[in-house]
């Protein structure tokens, strides 16, 4: 697949590919579709979250260059970052989906445990087939969270969004024990992904060295590098950034501490330095990002 072929997908342009599509702001997208998903021509990467379930017909696509058909009650569920392409759905089609940044999902999904589990279950298993009961509990789910966020009059609807996103994902955690006593033990590699998850939720804001990281779990680098590429697509240092650019933001959104004052909290050895990771990864400097976010 030709990199340059590889177009973004953010909230923004999904909702404009959805008619009908509700939203609460620029954090979650809800969209029940009584008929087909607009096609899409060039593989696209996704920079959101998506929860879906099919209720009728049949969808086929490529997540990173691997093919998959969902059909009546498959659960789809694909993190921030995977490359889609060659989306087709039946005529008779229709579905039930959740899309989220991915700031929000992690907020919201914001035990270390869960999360990882979350994470690692989706990447090897983005599509399962749910049982009769699970779709309906997903369906009630999904309908008291489309009415709950679009209640604007309601101050508190974010929150009771967030509260309800993480009953859907506790009931969903029933989904993957299931699951994954079916397909039985994990392979070396995921176990060495979920091992290297919980030490970057630990550890991200002082250590930012693949080297170190390998070093806690008595691999070589090399070897850890290419069991996470292997078990999640990605590399380690991808991972490693996707937290500390999480933490900055939310500490930008939510604290009054100065940038100095960050800087020092996620171990940077200067202000510059921490402006410059900042301005590379998120696209502006971090003084400007709490500007454009200190209504948020």
């Amino acid at each position: 697949m030709d990199k340059k072929l590889i177009g973004r997908a953010d909230l923004a342009q999904a909702r404009g590919d959805l008619p009908g599509a509700d939203s609460m702001g620029d954090e979650v997208i809800f969209w029940d579709s009584p008929g087909r998903i607009p096609a899409k021509g060039n593989p696209f990467r996704m920079e959101f979250v998506m929860a879906s379930i099919c209720t009728r017909g049949r969808v086929t696509f490529t997540i990173d260059t691997q093919e998959r058909t969902i059909e009546a009650n498959d659960l789809t569920l694909i993190p921030d970052g995977h490359v889609i392409e060659s989306w087709q759905a039946s005529d008779d089609y229709s579905g039930l989906c959740i899309m989220m940044s991915a700031g929000f999902f992690r907020e919201t999904i914001n035990n270390a445990r869960d999360a990882t589990t979350m994470i690692l279950f989706s990447r090897m298993h983005p599509t399962v087939r749910l049982t009769q009961h699970e779709a309906e509990t997903f369906a009630g789910y999904f309908s008291l969270l489309r009415t709950k966020a679009a209640d604007t009059s309601n101050r508190f609807r974010r929150n009771v969004a967030k509260a309800l996103i993480q009953a859907m994902f506790y009931d969903f955690s029933g989904t993957i024990l299931r699951t994954e006593k079916q397909q039985g033990r994990q392979t070396r590699a995921a176990e060495i992904f979920a091992e290297f998850i919980k030490l970057v939720e630990k550890h991200f804001r002082q250590e930012r060295r693949v080297s170190w990281y390998a070093g806690q779990m008595l691999i070589s680098t090399k070897y850890l590098a290419d069991s996470i590429k292997c078990a999640s697509q990605h590399t380690p240092n991808e991972w490693i950034d996707k937290y500390v650019v999480l933490e900055m933001c939310l500490l930008l959104r939510n604290t009054s501490k100065s940038i100095k004052e960050l800087a020092a909290h996620m171990n940077f050895p200067s202000q510059s330095f921490f402006g410059k990771y900042f301005k590379e990864h998120v696209g502006m400097t971090p003084m400007s990002y709490r500007k454009a976010n200190s209504l948020q």
